[in-house]
């Protein structure tokens, strides 16, 4: 049993910057994967941003250049820091997992999201 807690989201002007953290806790042998993922009024969720075992990353070409994901692998936390925000960053943001937490058993856990809400 994975469980994913968000934070850092807020209301920010255009051209401002924020630090999302996702902190995971359970029974886990190991990390294959966290990402972020948002989704926004009327739209369906995307991915964002993932970090693999092994530290490679990912980008959606919408946030490119101005948010970077990060990992802290003693603390079990993944980190998107978005900077040059846009309105059309605006989502609720979701923190996913998939965790080793058996020999055999690959879990895929969710956070609850926080919101990010840009102002022009």
């Amino acid at each position: 049993q994975v469980q994913l807690v968000e934070s850092g989201g807020g209301l920010v002007q255009a051209g401002g910057s924020l630090r999302l953290s996702c902190a995971a806790s359970g029974t886990i042998f190991s990390i294959n994967y966290m990402g972020w993922y948002r989704q926004a009024p009327g739209k369906q969720r995307e991915l964002v941003a993932v970090i693999t075992n092994g530290g490679s990353t990912n980008y959606a070409d919408s946030v490119k250049d101005r948010f970077t994901i990060s990992r802290d692998s003693a603390k079990n936390t993944v980190y998107l820091q978005m900077n040059s925000l846009k309105p059309e960053d605006t989502a609720v943001y979701y923190c996913n997992a998939v965790t080793v937490t058996g020999e055999t058993r690959v879990s895929h856990s969710w956070g609850q999201g926080t919101q990010v809400t840009v102002s022009s």
